[in-house]
Formats: structure tokens, sequence, C-alpha cells
């Protein structure tokens, strides 16, 4: 009798680990161990990115690239690397925790900027914009991008590409090219200067007159960083009606996965 007790136990306990709940309980397991520490998708909701990222793209953000966090908390357990001037990071919303941004690094702790015209100014010296080698990005562009929001009367043909090239920031050998927009014919507002405080980034949106970023809202805390964007994996014009969160099949962007995010 005690020679077959030990191998029902050891089939069940299998079948519950292979089949049963176990399983399910495993997947659920790795998955949230993969969503905590090394990747996790996010859909792009606004145009604040444009032309660099598209509103329905869907991308995967690295998540492990700056270290490991506490589960379920902004502390570090273990950092990697710090964030870098140029690189386009997702982070909680300093207003709002429960609200996720995606913007671009443009300042540095330390960092004095600027901005003037459409033009960027760090540490005293102006951004470099010059006309991208190509238009693939602004290709990309409907007018129903710039309507959103009750702005019926905009289109696309009020914008114009530049490529600006951000310096190198303190740990990187060279610069950052990417690309922004800009209004043609607008009165570009004036910000700051003001000198970015130790464990804190300013963040701008590519599409520089419809971003909410560190001009209205302030310095980004380092720890509020949940990672930096990868690639789209998935993109759509539209979703499908009722379910937002959901691409309508008809309208996806075939040339889009897979793209990387520069």
């Amino acid at each position: 009798m005690s020679d077959k007790q030990p191998k029902s136990w050891d089939f069940r306990t299998k079948h519950f680990w292979t089949e049963g709940w176990g399983s399910l309980f495993l997947a659920v397991f790795i998955a949230l161990f993969i969503r905590w520490g090394f990747i996790e998708a996010y859909v792009i909701p606004s145009g604040s990115m444009l032309p660099s990222l598209l509103i329905h793209d869907h991308i995967f953000v690295n998540k492990l690239t700056y270290g490991l966090r506490v589960p379920f908390s902004e502390k570090w357990l273990v950092k990697f690397n710090e964030p870098e001037r140029g690189e386009v990071i997702v982070f909680k919303y300093p207003k709002d925790m429960s609200t996720f941004f995606i913007k671009r690094i443009v300042g540095e702790p330390g960092d004095k900027v600027y901005y003037e015209n459409g033009t960027l100014y760090i540490n005293d010296k102006p951004v470099e914009k010059k006309v991208p080698a190509n238009m693939d990005d602004f290709a990309w562009l409907r007018d129903a991008d710039f309507q959103r929001d009750g702005n019926i009367n905009d289109s696309k043909e009020n914008y114009v590409e530049f490529t600006e090239v951000l310096p190198a920031g303190k740990a990187a050998k060279e610069g950052k090219e990417h690309a922004i927009l800009l209004r043609k014919g607008d009165i570009y507002e004036t910000f700051g200067p003001v000198t970015i405080p130790d464990d804190h980034l300013f963040v701008m949106g590519d599409n520089r007159m419809n971003s909410s970023d560190s001009r209205v809202w302030g310095f980004l805390p380092k720890q509020n960083i949940l990672g930096r964007a990868m690639f789209v994996w998935l993109s759509c014009e539209e979703t499908v009606p009722m379910l937002p969160f959901l691409c309508n099949p008809l309208t996806i962007r075939w040339g889009r996965f897979f793209h990387s995010v520069n």
C-alpha cells in the first residue's frame, strides 16, 4: 500500500503543474515576471511624438536597460545604465502616477535648457536643425493625425519636418539625430532658461507644437522611468469602434512592423 501512494501522489502533482491549474499559475507568473523586469507593450495614444511615433503604434519597451526595480515601486534593486539624452522613454506622469507618458530626453542633470522660436538650446548652444535626408517618417502622416482634440482646421501641410541633432550626453560618444515637427508660420513660444536638478531629466515631444512635456509640467524624476522604447510590433490607423485598445485589421500599417524607435 505504501509503495502505491507516492506514485499516485507524484502523478497528481505532475498533472497539476502540466495540465491543471498549476500550469495556468506558472504561465501567469512567467508573463508577469517578464512584464515586471524585462519587456512590456504600450500603445501610442496621441500625436505628441509625431513623426517618430504614430498614433496607434504598438511598441515594446525595454524595462531592463536601466536596471531592476522592487516590484510595484519606484525603488531600484540594481541599476545598469543611466538614461541618456536622445533616448525615447516611457514613464509615469509626475502629476498622475497612474498615467504613462512617452517623450524624448533632451536634457540631463546639470544641463541648462532654453527653447525659443522653434530652436532648442542646451548649455547656451543652439541644437542643430537640418533638412532630413529622407521624408519616410513624414510620409506616414495624415491630416487626421493633426485634427484630434477639436483641431478640425489643422492639416499635415501646415507642418514641416526637420532632423534635430542633439549633442552627445555625458556617457555617450556621439550625438543623436531624430525627426521633429514644427508648425509653419507660428510664433513659437519661449521657455526657460532652466537648469535641470540632480536625478531629474528634461523631456520633450518630437511634435514640438503639440506636446505636453517638461515645458508644461516640469522636470521628470528619474525614478518615474519605466523603460526605453525599442520598436513597433503592430500599427494601425484606426481602432475597432467601442474597443479602442484593439486595432482595426483593415487599417493595419504593415510597413511599420519592426520599425525601430530612433
